[in-house]
């Protein structure tokens, strides 16, 4: 009988049957599993350099990222240089101090960067940093 009652109705349930209960979580661990990669969003793989004088940084709406093969993300969607012009006058209009966060892989040429930099400027966005990868601090004791 389910519930561990005799056959008297009346009677007192004294035990749980969790059979269904194990069955159910099972069930919602596997189609959380499988989820789990849907819903994850993919990552841009950009190796950053190394700085140990690395500074945190203010929350913003404007985040760019080199990649070595020359692709440029805006807020983690691919995009072109003509659509980051068109876009930072909405961001300045809504958030005249906003700063750009830009995060270019090691590989990148130094002109690229500067390139960005001078792009997001002419376009009134004056305040930005450079993602970095922290390096351990190498302290002497001489």
């Amino acid at each position: 009988m389910a519930g561990g009652a005799d056959s008297d109705p009346d009677g007192m349930i004294t035990a749980i049957n969790v059979t269904p209960l194990v069955d159910i979580i099972l069930v919602l661990l596997i189609i959380f599993m499988l989820t789990a990669n849907i819903i994850m969003s993919p990552a841009i793989e950009v190796e950053l350099p190394q700085a140990s004088t690395g500074e945190g940084t203010e929350p913003t709406t404007l985040a760019l990222t080199l990649t070595k093969e020359g692709k440029l993300y805006l807020n983690g969607q691919e995009t072109d240089e003509p659509r980051l012009i068109a876009y930072i006058p909405e961001v300045v209009a809504a958030d005249p101090k906003v700063q750009a966060i830009i995060a270019a892989d090691k590989e990148v040429s130094h002109g690229a960067v500067i390139h960005l930099i001078d792009v997001i400027r002419q376009k009134g966005i004056f305040k930005f940093a450079l993602n970095i990868d922290p390096a351990p601090v190498v302290i002497d004791t001489k």
